[in-house]
C-alpha cells in the first residue's frame, strides 16, 4: 500500500499555519511574518520524525516505530511540501517588509532549500538506482545539514526574550533526535 498521507498532512499543516497567521496578524506584513514563522514551526516535527525514523525503528523495533521508517520517503516529502509553503510565506514577508536581510544571513537557509529540493527530487527508486552510492551520500548530508540549520536557527532564538521558550523547546528536541541517531549507529556497529 502506498503511504502518501504525510504528503497531504504537510500541505494541510502549511496552509493551516498561513491561515492562522492571517487570522491573528494585525496588518499585511505581520500576517506574512506570522505565516512564515508558523509554517516553520509546524514543519519542524515532521522533519524530526523523518530524521529519527530509522533510529527509532532500530532502537525500539515495533510496528509503531517501523511504520515511519518504512514510509520515511513520504514523511520527507510531506516535510518538503510544508517547508515549500514556508518558503513562499518567508519570501512574501521579506518582499513586503521594510526589514532587510544580509546575503550572508540568507545563504545557509538558501543552501538548505537547494539540498531539500535535491533530496525531494531524488526520493524515488529510479534516482536511487541512477545515483548509486551518491544517493545515500546526498540524503545523509542533506538530512544532517537541514538538522544543523534548524538547530542553529532555534538556538539563536534562546537569546531573544520574545522567542526564548521556542528555542528552549526546539533545541533539546533537535539534540535528542541527534542522540537517537548516534545511539542507533552505535548499536548497529556493535
Amino acid at each position: 500500500m502506498t503511504f502518501r498521507w504525510p504528503l497531504v498532512l504537510g500541505i494541510m499543516l502549511g496552509l493551516a499555519a498561513i491561515a492562522t497567521g492571517f487570522a491573528v496578524g494585525s496588518d499585511r506584513i505581520e500576517d506574512w511574518q506570522l505565516a512564515a514563522r508558523w509554517t516553520a514551526r509546524v514543519g519542524f516535527p515532521m522533519f524530526l520524525l523523518t530524521y529519527s525514523a530509522s533510529s527509532l525503528a532500530r532502537l525500539w523495533p515495533s510496528p509503531l516505530t517501523r511504520s515511519p521508517w518504512q514510509n520515511r520517503r513520504w514523511w520527507g516529502l510531506g516535510f518538503a511540501t510544508c517547508h515549500t509553503i514556508h518558503l513562499y510565506a518567508l519570501i512574501t514577508f521579506l518582499t513586503i517588509s521594510p526589514e532587510t536581510r544580509t546575503l550572508a544571513s540568507l545563504i545557509p537557509g538558501g543552501s538548505a532549500y537547494v539540498t531539500l529540493y535535491a533530496m525531494a527530487l531524488t526520493s524515488n527508486d529510479a534516482a536511487m538506482r541512477a545515483l548509486g552510492r551518491n544517493w545515500k551520500r546526498l540524503h545523509t548530508f542533506g538530512i544532517h545539514y537541514i538538522w544543523l540549520i534548524f538547530t542553529l536557527a532555534y538556538a539563536g532564538r534562546i537569546f531573544e526574550p520574545a522567542t526564548r521558550v521556542e528555542g528552549l523547546i526546539a533545541v533539546p528536541l533537535a539534540l535528542a533526535a541527534l542522540g537517537l541517531r548516534i545511539a542507533a549507529r552505535q548499536r548497529k556497529a556493535a
